[in-house]
């Protein structure tokens, strides 16, 4: 009799356990993103390809530069999974290719008005309720 209880306990105990892990939610941390440099592979869902890399990078204090046609910088602040750069420094030379323009103008709105990240092994997403860029990791930051 004594073992049924024990089996009981152990199964009730197991789905606790269970359903805590199940209702905790992971959200990125800014560890997980500094001196790291990500490039840009997919704009809602659609590969990009470009001749030249089109840099994300995350040094010290999160502060967060990188370039679609123009170069961009800004001390980003990641809050609860969600990011914004107040002050976004950036170059305005127009682009000769338009795709590079729309995405200048894009990654631009989404680091000001605020975007969801998610770094999930080497995938980075930046996402809001319309868009989304997917960076691949590239490697580690001097």
């Amino acid at each position: 009799m004594s073992s049924i209880k024990i089996s009981v306990a152990l199964l009730a105990t197991g789905m606790l356990l269970a359903g805590c892990v199940s209702t905790s939610k992971v959200t990125t941390q800014p560890e997980q993103l500094q001196h790291h440099r990500f490039v840009l592979e997919s704009v809602n869902g659609k590969d990009v390809n470009q001749a030249k890399p089109l840099e994300l990078s995350f040094g010290e204090n999160m502060f967060v530069s990188g370039n679609m046609c123009n170069q961009f910088s800004g001390n980003a602040k990641l809050s609860d999974g969600d990011m914004k750069v107040k002050t976004l420094a950036m170059s305005r030379m127009l682009c000769s290719d338009p795709q590079l323009n729309q995405l200048d103008a894009l990654l631009g709105a989404m680091l000001k008005d605020g975007v969801q990240v998610d770094l999930t092994e080497n995938q980075l997403t930046l996402a809001t309720s319309h868009d989304s860029l997917v960076y691949k990791l590239s490697d580690l930051m001097n």
